[in-house]
């Protein structure tokens, strides 16, 4: 990192000058990231998905004067729009061969070389100048609202998450043991950030760099090899394992899946009643434990693993239950780039499922103008509150009031011991066209609930006259390209054929679904059941449709972090949403 430092130096970059970063996970990543650090640099990381045209709006904004690419791939976006960014000096690409000799561009072992003649004491004084208040890092938000925010994170922002969060999650100090992570999320993200780099450098633990492929499958044999001690999966991580779980419990011998059903039966009861501060364990948990609970975490690779959490996106009350049935208690944690990564969270001895626990240490959670359920925006304030937005100050003005807390734009509530309910957002509201306001997600979450079916499912109706759902089901996708595929996961045909008693043979696709009439009424009565547990009439689903294909990052329905990208969806499937609203139906 010394090293890196160095060259960043040797090449005129001044203090606070900027570093894109655009490549999968990797020591090198980590390595440029601090490095440009200790050169009194600021980090910036891009997401690997990154088209051309957000590349150049990346660069331009954050005036970014050296940009590491991971290949050749990421190194030809860069060629094409580096003409259009003026400030860029450098690229260097840190994996692989350069394809031809370009001036100012470097392969990694070139690059590193050439601070060789800057003294130590440089980069000592570089560091001596930055203060905790000063900018550390650049994360760019998602942009789904427009042209993503740069936010300014400092140091003092990233350490006290950091320290934090160790209060919160007892990751212990290396001289005592040391912990074992995984890092597969984008490091651009906020929580791969803390969890990757910033913790793991704080308490000694040691981070294991999962393949580029991570998220299209490759992480369960990274998992199995690692056998990690400390766990971050978004939503969809989770379920997938679930799902990867239950299409192994079809192939068992029906005695198998039976004493796994019973198994699980104990670890749901046993962990819901500590939740309920109950002191004790079934009798039978030793031997369900023994028989089921330890073989199925040595299966996944989380046979060591003491602590299991999630976050950046909203997790169903079925999953968690699921994972606490196999006694895998997941701490829910709430969050976003703004506050430095979680401002919410629990230790496992007092967290409960559904909740996103309370607000950590040195902060405060708020729910502003609550309705008569105690629903309002969530709004923060604290020591990990980021500075603000780069060359944004209306937006930032926007994000903090007068009194310091950040606008969240989420909704929820406190419970009776102070933790936090995710309800909704703000941003994600659709009103009606009778003026109604209805949150999607826990329409969405409750879909998913009666319907197992169904993978990914949302909600339309924005200043529509009703609410009609697209809905997705649960398929195998392509191992390579992870491009969902027709067909069915085992464990959807086996729910269908066990549910419904329909023939195997009629139900591998969803092709073959969709043309079923027992099926069709099935999703119906599902849908039914959810209306009456909506808040209105105007938030029932009044007409859904099935998409032939599951959301996916390739088809660009889901983000990195695998969160839903509603205006995508609702551009990509325009026709299809339309032909769910006769004419004079239409968005008015």
């Amino acid at each position: 990192m010394i090293r890196f430092a160095k060259s960043v130096i040797r090449l005129g970059v001044p203090l606070f000058g900027r570093v894109a970063i655009i490549g999968f996970n990797s020591p090198e990543w980590l390595i440029g990231d601090i490095g440009s650090i200790f050169a009194g640099g600021i980090p910036v990381g891009f997401y690997t998905t990154s088209t051309e045209e957000a590349c150049e709006y990346l660069l331009s904004h954050s005036k970014s004067e050296i940009c590491l690419v991971e290949n050749d791939f990421q190194l030809q976006k860069i060629l094409k729009v580096w003409p259009k960014v003026p400030t860029l000096k450098t690229i260097v690409q840190y994996t692989g061969t350069l394809r031809s000799k370009i001036d100012h561009v470097y392969n990694w072992g070139e690059f590193m070389s050439l601070g060789e003649s800057v003294d130590d004491d440089i980069v000592e004084e570089r560091i001596t100048k930055l203060t905790p208040g000063h900018c550390c890092s650049l994360i760019y938000t998602s942009g789904t609202t427009g042209h993503p925010k740069a936010v300014m994170l400092s140091h003092d922002n990233l350490l006290f998450s950091a320290i934090t969060g160790i209060q919160i999650v007892p990751v212990r100090d290396a001289l005592e043991f040391q912990e074992h992570a995984v890092s597969y999320l984008p490091l651009s993200h906020i929580a791969a950030q803390i969890i990757d780099i910033y913790v793991p450098i704080y308490s000694g633990g040691c981070v294991w760099f999962a393949r580029p492929d991570a998220l299209k499958g490759s992480i369960s044999i990274t998992l199995k090899r690692v056998r990690p001690t400390i766990f971050f999966g978004v939503p969809r991580i989770w379920e997938k394992f679930a799902e990867g779980i239950q299409d192994a419990g079809v192939k068992a011998p029906a005695f198998v899946r039976w004493i796994s059903s019973w198994a699980k039966g104990v670890g749901l009861a046993g962990n819901l009643a500590k939740q309920r501060g109950e002191t004790g364990r079934p009798f039978t948990w030793s031997l369900a434990d023994r028989i089921v609970f330890s073989k199925v975490k040595a299966a996944l690779g989380f046979d060591r693993c003491a602590h299991f959490l999630t976050g950046a996106a909203p997790i169903a009350l079925e999953t968690l239950y699921y994972f606490l049935s196999l006694n895998m208690p997941i701490s829910e944690v709430y969050g976003m780039s703004e506050t430095s990564g979680a401002t919410t969270s629990d230790p496992l001895e007092k967290m409960k499922s559904g909740t996103c626990g309370a607000a950590k240490p040195g902060n405060e959670v708020v729910i502003q103008n609550p309705d008569a359920g105690g629903n309002g925006e969530i709004v923060m304030r604290g020591r990990m509150i980021f500075m603000g937005y780069l060359f944004n100050e209306k937006a930032t003005k926007d994000a903090i009031d007068d009194q310091g807390f950040l606008h969240s734009g989420d909704l929820g509530r406190l419970d009776p011991q102070g933790r936090l309910l995710i309800t909704g957002r703000l941003k994600e509201l659709l009103i009606t066209a009778g003026g109604e306001n209805v949150a999607p997600v826990p329409i969405e979450e409750k879909v998913k609930e009666e319907l197992p079916l169904v993978s990914n499912c949302m909600l339309i109706g924005d200043r529509r006259k009703f609410l009609s759902l697209l809905i997705t089901l649960k398929v195998d996708a392509n191992p390579t390209t992870g491009v969902p595929t027709d067909r069915l996961s085992p464990a959807a045909v086996a729910y269908l054929v066990k549910t419904l008693n329909v023939a195997e043979g009629d139900v591998q696709t969803v092709s073959q679904v969709v043309k079923n009439p027992t099926i069709m009424k099935y999703i119906q009565e599902g849908i039914n059941r959810v209306n009456t547990h909506t808040p209105s009439a105007a938030a029932m689903i009044k007409k859904w449709t099935i998409l032939a294909t599951d959301f996916s990052i390739a088809g660009d329905e889901l983000g990195p972090t695998l969160k839903l990208k509603r205006q995508v969806v609702l551009k990509k499937y325009a026709q299809t949403i339309e032909s769910l609203y006769p004419h004079h139906e239409a968005k008015l």
